[in-house]
């Protein structure tokens, strides 16, 4: 079993759909990560739910509607499972160790991957913990990380937005809040963003961070604080679970709020609509966050899932054991999707970037604080702001399951 098969029980319904000319679109490589959205459109075409190829040789489908995101999404876990020991590929050893599919979606004792009432005790381990982070000492903490970082470059006129902003300053943050050495949580959060990357050393990365998830673990155990990781402990979490869960909520926090900002500051640089109203305080920060969170969602495409016993969808025959993945990207720039609000999705939150259901993000509002407070520091600091080059030369990560910019060079 090595991809869906073009045959009765075909993904893709031979009566309301084309069926897939040369095999599954890849969903990863150079071509998908210069334009996502040209391969979206592409498989939008085909269907609402579609084959793709998710890594070399690694195949499932692909949910490219909204009305079709939203149904997988909140019939988990009644059509829908989570745990990945549906995959009948990785059951039969036909997914590749070090195949960055893998990395990604292989089984985890957290509660991204947990049904029932597993998943319960984890996401509550979670949400507990993250409510007893205080709001306003967060702001706080971020304005304090956002000057240390801006006095960094500030003298010099240019400056990296992304290696010396947008990466550094939730790594740090979410670093304090897990009660974690500078050292230990870099070693964390640079193996995750390697590990969400999806590139050739995914499985490495992989062992590194769920190395140094013990260590912090350990650590905590031997001395307790007041902060997420301490909380998690508290809850009764083992080692296992604190691993994975440490990984969980911090993947989830430091590398897309990083792609988030970046992706933001692109925005307010380069949209007309955007450069001088957000500069001026016009409009708020939140505007452009919102609406990069609708365009360009830092996770573009993740959340797999698998069909309890064989499902359809709109005609679509979803075979099982095959996974699911929501394309959270393709899903908000589905053109059958109507906004009501004239002019768009400014202020509206009816996007999946934070996914939905019951495994959608625990924390949200975290994750705005820390950006909103990131950008609004920055342009307080350096309202001249422009691009150092021109908006064609900038260049995205790997896509599949992260989307920012590899650089984002600035001058004032």
């Amino acid at each position: 079993m090595t991809q869906p098969q073009p045959t009765p029980a075909c993904p893709v319904s031979h009566a309301e759909q084309p069926v897939v000319r040369s095999g599954p679109l890849p969903i990863y490589g150079g071509s998908f990560t210069a334009d996502p959205h040209a391969t979206y459109r592409q498989l939008r075409a085909q269907g609402p739910i579609v084959p793709v190829e998710i890594s070399p040789d690694v195949y499932g489908y692909l949910a490219v509607s909204y009305r079709a995101a939203v149904y997988l999404l909140r019939n988990t876990p009644t059509r829908f499972a989570k745990d990945p020991a549906h995959w009948e590929a990785l059951r039969r050893g036909q997914v590749p160790a070090d195949s960055p599919a893998r990395a990604m979606m292989q089984p985890r004792d957290n509660a991204l991957w947990k049904d029932g009432p597993q998943h319960t005790r984890l996401r509550r381990a979670i949400t507990t913990s993250l409510a007893r982070v205080n709001t306003h000492a967060l702001a706080a903490t971020v304005a304090q990380i956002a000057h240390q970082l801006i006095s960094a470059f500030s003298e010099a006129g240019t400056a990296d937005l992304v290696a010396q902003y947008s990466e550094p300053l939730p790594m740090r943050t979410v670093i304090d809040m897990f009660g974690c050495s500078q050292e230990l949580g870099g070693r964390i959060v640079g193996a995750l963003t390697r590990l969400f990357d999806a590139g050739a050393d995914a499985a490495q990365a992989n062992a590194e961070v769920e190395a140094a998830c013990l260590e912090l673990t350990s650590l905590k155990r031997r001395h307790p604080g007041r902060d997420v990781t301490t909380h998690l402990i508290a809850a009764g979490l083992t080692d296992a679970e604190m691993i994975q869960t440490i990984l969980l909520v911090i993947g989830a926090a430091a590398p897309p709020t990083s792609n988030h900002i970046g992706n933001a500051l692109r925005r307010i640089l380069t949209d007309p609509r955007l450069a001088g109203t957000v500069h001026d305080g016009v409009r708020p920060v939140a505007d452009a966050l919102d609406e990069v969170l609708w365009d360009n969602p830092p996770v573009p495409n993740y959340s797999p899932l698998y069909a309890i016993g064989h499902q359809t969808f709109d005609g679509v025959f979803l075979e099982s054991g095959y996974p699911i993945l929501v394309s959270f990207a393709a899903a908000n720039g589905d053109p059958d999707l109507v906004v009501a609000t004239p002019g768009g999705r400014t202020g509206n939150r009816g996007h999946l970037a934070f996914s939905a259901g019951v495994h959608a993000c625990p924390a949200p509002d975290l994750a705005r604080i820390i950006a909103e407070t990131a950008i609004e520091c920055l342009l307080d600091r350096i309202p001249t702001i422009e691009l150092a080059v021109a908006e064609h030369d900038l260049r995205n990560r790997p896509g599949t399951f992260l989307a920012g910019l590899t650089a984002l060079p600035v001058r004032f």
